[in-house]
């Protein structure tokens, strides 16, 4: 079954790629998608077909989008050892390690998170999200490690996120940094939207995108003879955006240690303490933890809160940098 979309061009728009306008509005397409669309004759401008992607808009301009759903691909079920925190008759709470996908895209249908719940639980999952995304609520980065909840029924799954819509949801995040932010505690609020010059990237923007709110507060400096300068920081999150703590950290000019996308390219090191580099060699993306997450249990409306440990390379790192403090 397919859905109409229906929106007028904001002031803010003008002037702007028709595809980059509906790929930042409708979170569930890509700008190769909206092209597909055109080509079938499914956009429309003031009533007008839209013949091309470089098509731009001006202010209040009527759009019209019919979107033809995808046709999902089947999810396989693989067994994999899930790290389990909580579980009940309504959501499970696990721990999702480093490197894991959260679910099904291009290119990885088979070794991800989804697939592992597909294997355990079969069908006892919400079906909100659809068949390639059964019982996902919300996400973490492939490379963050941390805690994710998980809807085993569409009531729950409905309630739970419209506590991520209100904000009422408790998530803090650790990470290590390099050099000091400024000032050592403090708020980041943007709008973050998809980079133009690299659509697999997210970027702060003073015009285009949604708005993005990072609470962060610096735990510890650590000044340690032939070691670049590093801070522990925590990361409460307002809201949910793609890559936002990362983002935020990039704005603020630093990066998190391992991030292959957002960090600093070929840091140079004039002398360097060999245990350190080793350790630094060994990290695999970055060091960007979930560590806690709160909320209220939909069906007990009781407030739960959980806590994960970090994983082995952010504490190996984590211990040196705290055994060399002064």
């Amino acid at each position: 079954m397919n859905k109409t979309i229906k929106f007028i061009v904001e002031k803010k728009d003008h002037n702007i790629r028709v595809d980059l306008i509906l790929s930042e509005k409708i979170n569930f397409i890509t700008r190769t998608y909206v092209k597909k669309l055109i080509e079938n004759s499914q956009l429309k401008i003031n009533k007008k077909i839209v013949k091309t992607p470089a098509t731009k808009v001006k202010v209040n301009d009527k759009i019209i989008i019919n979107i033809i759903e995808k046709k999902e691909s089947k999810v396989l079920p693989k067994k994999m050892d899930l790290k389990i925190v909580f579980e009940d008759n309504d959501i499970i709470v696990l721990d999702k390690p480093k490197g894991l996908v959260v679910h099904p895209g291009v290119g990885n249908f088979e070794n991800t998170l989804v697939n592992a719940l597909k294997y355990r639980y079969k069908d006892n999952l919400s079906s909100i999200n659809g068949k390639i995304r059964p019982g996902i609520v919300h996400r973490i980065d492939k490379d963050t490690s941390g805690l994710l909840v998980i809807a085993k029924n569409n009531f729950s799954h409905s309630n739970l996120s419209k506590q991520f819509s209100d904000h009422s949801i408790k998530r803090n995040y650790h990470c290590l940094i390099w050099g000091v932010i400024r000032p050592l505690i403090g708020k980041v609020e943007t709008l973050i939207c998809r980079s133009q010059k690299n659509r697999q990237l997210m970027t702060v923007s003073e015009i285009r995108g949604k708005k993005a709110i990072t609470n962060y507060k610096t735990l510890k400096v650590f000044n340690i003879k032939e070691v670049p300068k590093i801070s522990l920081i925590e990361c409460q999150l307002e809201t949910g955006r793609t890559h936002q703590i990362r983002v935020h950290l990039k704005h603020k000019g630093t990066s998190i240690i391992g991030d292959q996308q957002y960090g600093k390219k070929n840091i140079k090191f004039k002398k360097i303490n060999k245990d350190f580099f080793n350790i630094l060699s060994n990290i695999a993306g970055q060091v960007l933890h979930a560590q806690t997450l709160g909320f209220s249990h939909p069906i007990k409306k009781k407030w739960m809160s959980f806590k994960a440990p970090l994983p082995n390379d952010f504490k190996k790192m984590l211990n040196f940098l705290n055994k060399h403090t002064g």
